[in-house]
């Protein structure tokens, strides 16, 4: 990267390495497309070396975004060779989840550092409560909803991954489980969320911070290419192990597992958001 002395050039690849191979780990053993990872990942990294400014959160998750679309393509078929993935469900759901990323660019693009640093604090830790403390016996519904409120459900979904610059399997594995899904089906079901949402998502981020101010270096919009290039390359490694591991773990212990993590990583972004970082 330009201006850059060697070392931190080195401190840069080897964190994105890092947070790339272990994103690669959790998008295929909880289905979320690694953003959980990679988006407070790049954006310490880029504040700890100084590289851009205001618009580092943003790059953070539109670069996040990048990186979904190939593994959350990976840990699919990962999945879909278990034969856990619900077709149907993917098929019905992903036109309004991909619209809903869309929209969910779209705010993000206009949002302050601090309102995305709160959604995805706040969705984060939504999702971390219901998983890590609620009972697998709550139920919404005894199956998914169809019609309208599938609409709206699926908008959401891909709205609120989009502003965390996550894949929908946070959500989505939300949603399944709420309403009777299995936890293991929920998860390779979501996975392939991602692409509605990262594809679309990662096309707004581009679009909508194309001429923003406080970016990082060699940034195409709100997408860091480099650090989005090699993350998506590490990734892509690790999403068959994770997808292999999710189909060993006893249920219980993956729902702990996946909330433990979201809520942790929640309070790191929120920790940031209020200044004190």
């Amino acid at each position: 990267m330009p201006d850059l002395p060697a070392a931190e050039i080195a401190l840069l690849v080897a964190a994105v390495l890092a947070a790339g191979l272990f994103a690669g780990l959790i998008a295929g053993l909880f289905g979320v497309g690694g953003g959980t990872v990679v988006v407070p990942a790049l954006f310490y990294v880029f504040s700890a070396l100084e590289l851009g400014g205001e618009a580092n959160l943003h790059v953070a998750v539109g670069s996040s975004l990048a990186v979904i679309i190939a593994t959350s393509a990976r840990s699919l078929a990962a999945h879909r060779g278990h034969g856990a993935v619900d077709e149907a469900v993917l098929r019905t759901w992903t036109p309004w989840v991909a619209a809903g990323a869309l929209l969910g660019a779209g705010l993000a693009g206009i949002a302050s550092k601090g309102v995305l640093s709160l959604v995805y604090a706040g969705a984060a830790t939504l999702v971390a409560a219901q998983l890590g403390l609620g009972r697998e016996s709550w139920r919404l519904a005894p199956d998914l909803p169809v019609g309208s409120l599938r609409r709206v459900l699926g908008g959401l979904i891909g709205l609120l991954s989009a502003m965390m610059g996550v894949g929908g399997g946070a959500m989505g594995s939300m949603l399944m489980t709420l309403y009777g899904r299995p936890i293991h089906q929920a998860v390779a079901t979501s996975a392939g969320f991602g692409l509605a949402i990262g594809i679309p998502a990662a096309l707004g981020f581009v679009l909508f911070g194309w001429d923003a101010p406080g970016r990082p270096p060699l940034s195409l919009g709100y997408v860091n290419v480099p650090a989005a290039a090699l993350m998506a390359l590490v990734t892509t490694l690790t999403a068959p192990l994770g997808a292999r591991l999710a189909h060993q773990l006893d249920r219980r212990v993956l729902r702990r597992l996946f909330g433990a993590f979201l809520f942790l990583t929640a309070l790191s972004v929120a920790y940031k958001a209020l200044g004190a970082g």
